[in-house]
Formats: C-alpha cells, structure tokens, sequence
C-alpha cells in the first residue's frame, strides 16, 4: 500500500522537471495522513517499494513501440496515436508536440524516484548492507539511463542528482551535453562495479539491472558517441563472459515468444506480469482481423526491401534471384519472423490459423481498408498469444540483447578498421546461423572496402533489431536521418504503376538537419522555467 500511494504521490508531482519535493515536506510537523520521508524511510521494504517504482518508470510500451514510427520502418495513418508520432515523423512538429512533451516530463520523473531513494536510504538502519549496496547501484543505472535517454532527445538538459523543491526546479538551467554524457558514463561504472553478474540473482529478481546490463547500456552510450574502441573494450568483456553468462537464443523467433522470457539472451528488459501490469500496443500491429482495431503501427516497403535474400544478396542484386512477382520467397529468415505479409500464414492462440491477404479488394486486412495497415504488412514480433480478449499482453519488452552487443562490436570494429574474417564469424555469421541461414555464401565474410562493410553492418542492426525501437536512434547517430526521413513511404506494389513504379505512397515526410537531430525543449516546461533556453531551429 505505501508503493502504490508512493507512486501516485510521485506521478502527481510530474511537472516542473518532475523534480519538486511536496512543500509538506518542508514543514517542521509532518502530515499524519499519508507518508513523508519523516514516516516512510524506516524499513528495508520502503527502500525496495521506491527502487520498484523507478524501475516501472525506466522506459514504457508506448515509446518502445511507436519509436519504430518515428523512424523509416514503419507508418502510423492515425495522427493521434502513439503521442502523435506521425507528425515528428512527417517533421510537422513544434514545442508542443506531445511526445515531446511528455517524455521529458517522464525521464525526470524516473529521475527523481531515484534521486528518493539515493537521499533517503542511509535512514533505514536495518537494510543489509550488501542489499543497500546493490539498491545504490541499480538506482544509478536507472538514472542513468534516464539521462541517456534525455540528452539524446535533447542535448543539452539540467543535470539532477538530488531531491530539490518545486521552486528550485523552476530554476535550473540547461547542462551541457557533455558534462552530462560523462555523468552517464561515470555513473555506470560506479554501478557495473557494485553490481552482481546475471547468474548470481534469484529468479525472482529477474529484470533488474546486473553488471551485464549496465556495461552493455555504457557500450551503446559509446556507441552513439562514435568512440569505438571504447565500444570494443566492453564487447570483449561481455562476448568474452567475464561480465555474466549471455549467449544467443537458438531461435530468432523464440527470442520474443512468452515461454522463453529472461532467455540467455535478455541483458534488459522491461517486466511485466499479466495481469496486474500490461500493455496493449500489439493491437496496433498486427492483422486487423486479430487485432481489431486501426493499424497504427504499418511496417513499411524500405524495410522490407532491406532484408536480403537466403543466399545473403540485396534484390537488387542481379545474381540475388529475387523476384517482384514472389517478392516473400527465399528471403532472410528473421523476415518471416518480424513481419506479416501477403500470403503470410497467421497462427491464431486456439492454434487455428488465417491466410493474411492484403492486397485492395482481398479482405478485412487489404490495404483499401480504412483500419486495415496502409502499407500492406503487419509485425509478428512481440506478438503475445497469451493475452487477453482485450490484447492486453505481459509479455516482457527487450530493451538491450546480447545480440545488439555482437552488432555493436561488428560496427566498431569495422570503424576501426579492424573488421576480419574471424570478427564476422563471432559476430554477424553467429547472428545468420542463428537465424537460419544455411547457404555459404551468406555465411562467408563478404570482405571489401571499409565502407561496404559498413553498409553490411548497418543493413544487419536494421533487420536483426527491426521493431525494436532502435532503428531512429541508429539513424541519428549515423547522420543520415535527413536522407531515410525524407520523401515518400512506401507500401506493398498495388498502385499505379507509373508512380514509384507502382509501390504505394503512403506519408510524405521530412526531416530537416538544422534543426531535427534535437527535439525541443518542451515549451510547457520553459513557460515553468524561464531559464531553459531553446535548441536551434525552434
């Protein structure tokens, strides 16, 4: 009970940084009806209770999956779904555009959860003192990655690190981004430091941060920065097993599936538990007729022309065998796996199944439906059979895999130029045998310059990772957002054939680099705290 009125104390005091303390708590008499830090911060379980709120605040279903409409993978026709994320993704969006608004106001909320705790949590004298250590380091990793989040939205962002009042959150100012990224890359080594490995916690602490986990999230803060070697020297350890055991789920598919949650390949993940915590977001995605609801989630013709072949070729490789007239025939496995498509056999939970057709005028999924996907694909991944009626899931949400490490250390070391035949093996060849690649050629290093290697890699994180919400934040720190995120979206080849040679156009976007590699600094917020200043371009 003292969680949850906890947690509604905090969610109420979300704006202004989401930072202030109640000014109750700054009175000599503390109230008698609900808790203060004078009342609450006196058994083990209070320390616990907080640390959980924080961790239900650490990232939320809705921007993991709409993430994918912000980027070139996938197309929402509604505009108001998914906080508006059509509109950013279109570039017609100002200071106060929802998303933008509210995930600030959320990272700082989960911000101050964990400032609660790291203040307060010298009080409870009879914590174990091996449990208080480990509660320090999660909460540093959780606010951690909270700042990962904020300044790569934003740049520059007021840098917290303790429990301040209404009144001064309504005066801080703006952090240069690099004082904060140092801040991230510190705090993590603290808590990798102080952290167990993945194998030392109890089944009922799956989810929380490990030692793993906090070294894989600093490789990908690295990552983004470009500092590769960097990277490297925390792949090594990870792929190496001196930070946890992790290792590659035999199946793609299975990766995802409800039975095999906090499989070897989990670093983190958001937990849920069905049915006291859920989310319904796969309504959005997959076929209307299962789904029930308007598509607006739309996997969209650029992704799907990404996935190579099974003899590892683009189709536009002449020598590929890819074919416009079966264009789902021979094609990467991992792409049966991700996405639903014309002729695509769906198996429904009772174990009955449906032939998907989505071209105009087959059925409740084609494409001139007004709520069926305007692009003509739909996602299978995160697909939960076990949910409710409603479609209300406690599937688990990945948010870093060892998968991502392997790409993670292919990239990088294909930036170092360090990029060999034995790396490719350890690295991509392992993520296409486990796909189920078979043909050598597939499996062979390709060789050649640094920078077609460089198109190989980048290729792999788009459809190893696609649906995941990553493929925006690859398309940032690579600078080629302006050229992905601008013209046309496109779905399936069922339009007139004398535009775009027939694939449909779906969303004209467009995404302008003088002023979209920042969002903005929420105008709710600056109208608070006059002493925020702005991003260029806004």
């Amino acid at each position: 009970m003292l969680m949850n009125r906890n947690l509604r104390q905090t969610l109420l005091l979300g704006l202004g940084l989401g930072l202030g303390l109640g000014s109750c708590q700054k009175l000599d008499l503390p109230p008698t009806d609900r808790p203060t830090d004078a009342t609450f911060w006196q058994q083990p379980s209070d320390a616990s209770n907080v640390l959980t709120t924080a961790y239900e605040n650490l990232y939320n279903s809705e921007y993991f999956f709409f993430n994918e409409v912000l980027s070139d993978n996938a197309y929402d026709k509604s505009d108001v779904n998914g906080s508006n994320a059509r509109n950013i993704a279109e570039g017609a969006y100002g200071t106060n555009q929802q998303r933008v608004t509210n995930e600030w106001s959320y990272h700082y909320s989960g911000i101050r959860k964990c400032n609660q705790l790291l203040a307060n949590i010298d009080k409870i004298g009879t914590l174990d003192a091996g449990l208080k250590a480990r509660y320090i380091a999660e909460a540093r990793a959780i606010r951690a990655f909270q700042y990962f989040q904020l300044m790569t939205w934003y740049g520059d962002v007021p840098l917290i690190t303790t429990e301040i009042s209404v009144t001064d959150a309504a005066g801080v100012v703006r952090t240069p981004r690099a004082q904060v990224l140092d801040f991230v890359l510190k705090e993590l080594d603290a808590a990798a430091g102080a952290l167990p490995l993945n194998t030392a916690y109890a089944a009922e602490d799956r989810g929380r941060f490990t030692k793993g986990a906090a070294l894989a999230l600093k490789a990908r803060v690295l990552l983004y920065e470009g500092r590769w070697a960097d990277v490297t020297a925390i792949t090594e350890q990870l792929m190496g097993g001196t930070a946890g055991t992790y290792s590659l789920f035999p199946s793609y598919s299975g990766v995802f599936a409800p039975g095999n949650e906090g499989n070897s390949e989990v670093m983190l993940d958001l937990q849920y538990l069905f049915p006291s915590r859920t989310y319904s977001e796969q309504r959005f995605f997959i076929p209307r007729t299962e789904g029930k609801l308007i598509c607006a989630i739309a996997p969209t013709q650029e992704l799907v022309n990404d996935y190579l072949m099974a003899n590892g070729k683009p189709i536009n490789d002449p020598a590929s065998g890819y074919s416009e007239a079966t264009p789902y025939v021979g094609r990467d496995p991992r792409f049966a796996a991700t996405l639903v498509y014309d002729g695509y056999k769906w198996v429904r939970p009772d174990g009955s199944s449906i032939l998907i057709k989505t071209f105009p005028g087959t059925g409740d999924n084609s494409v001139d439906r007004a709520d069926a996907s305007p692009t003509g694909y739909y996602s299978a991944k995160y697909f939960d059979p076990t949910a409710d009626a409603n479609l209300n899931s406690g599937l688990n949400l990945i948010l870093i895999r060892y998968a991502d490490v392997l790409l993670m250390h292919a990239e990088a070391k294909n930036e170092l130029g360090q990029f060999t035949s034995a790396e490719w093996d350890r690295t991509i060849g392992a993520l296409r045998r486990r796909a189920g690649f078979t043909d050598p050629a597939a499996l062979a290093f390709p060789g050649g310059s640094q920078a077609s290697l460089q198109a190989v890699v980048r290729r792999e994180r788009r459809t190893e990772l696609a649906m995941e919400g990553l493929r925006i934040f690859d398309l940032r720190r690579w600078r080629t957002a302006q050229a992905a995120l601008t013209g046309f979206a496109h779905g399936i080849k069922a339009g007139d054939p004398n535009v775009d040679n027939g694939y449909l156009r779906v969303d004209q976007r467009t995404f302008d680099p003088a002023k979209h590699y920042l969002w903005p600094v929420p105008q709710r917020e600056r109208d608070i705290n006059p002493n925020l200043t702005q991003n260029p371009g806004w």
